[in-house]
């Protein structure tokens, strides 16, 4: 097959304990999916399904082990917001799943950031237009190395934190989705066939806020480590 120009390599995370990568083919993300931070941002979590909005592979940044990510402090906001997240990476295909099968179709996990210009998020939320340019811009979506299921299990509880300068912002567990991940991959295999390559971030506990230029943040999920990312 010829092409116009080279087309980019895939965007790969590394898999722990192998020398293998998993590629990259779509972003999932939960919105508002446990119940306090659902209330922070002014919502009722016990009157809304839940909704999904997409970033681009090519916004993912995978971070190993013992490794610092510098994140430059991206154009156009006033307010770089973090979000800690588990992150569920699908390894077997299928729509309409059933949620006694969800777990089946999820190959691993790993700790994730979705970052947000929360400013321009809000902006648009107001004007009822779409999010993008609030979560979907470049490297707004860093993640640690992924562990498969198959060593770890699966996640009905396991803490997740996050801390700036050495400060906890976010400390919740896993059992506080909304949403079990098995419920957010039956319902969103509804909408979308979900592939191996795909990775769903799974939502944001309460405590989410700014960092600006020299923060270091880091976030963790239990049995998953850490990440390490420093804003520039």
């Amino acid at each position: 097959m010829k092409f116009v120009f080279a087309p980019e390599a895939p965007i790969a995370v590394p898999v722990v304990g192998t020398d293998a990568h998993y590629p990259l083919r779509r972003v999932y993300c939960v919105g508002r999916n446990y119940a306090a931070h659902a209330r922070e941002m002014g919502f009722d979590p016990d009157r809304e399904p839940p909704f999904f909005f997409c970033k681009p592979a090519g916004a993912v940044v995978p971070v190993a082990y013992g490794e610092v990510l510098e994140l430059s402090y991206p154009a156009q906001t006033n307010n770089y917001h973090y979000e800690a997240e588990l992150v569920a990476v699908i390894g077997k295909g299928g729509s309409d799943i059933a949620l006694t099968d969800a777990l089946s179709h999820i190959w691993g996990y790993a700790v994730g950031l979705d970052m947000t210009r929360r400013d321009l998020q809000m902006k648009m939320r107001e004007m009822g237009r779409p999010w993008e340019i609030g979560k979907a811009f470049d490297r707004s979506a860093p993640i640690g190395p992924i562990h498969k299921a198959s060593d770890v299990g699966h996640f009905e509880s396991g803490g997740l934190w996050l801390t700036v300068n050495a400060e906890t912002k976010q400390k919740s567990d896993v059992s506080h989705l909304i949403w079990s991940v098995a419920e957010t991959v039956s319902d969103l295999s509804k909408f979308f066939r979900l592939e191996p390559g795909d990775v769903i971030y799974t939502g944001t506990p309460e405590g989410v806020g700014p960092v600006k230029v020299g923060d270091s943040m880091t976030v963790g999920v239990e049995k998953l480590g850490e990440l390490h990312v420093r804003v520039v």
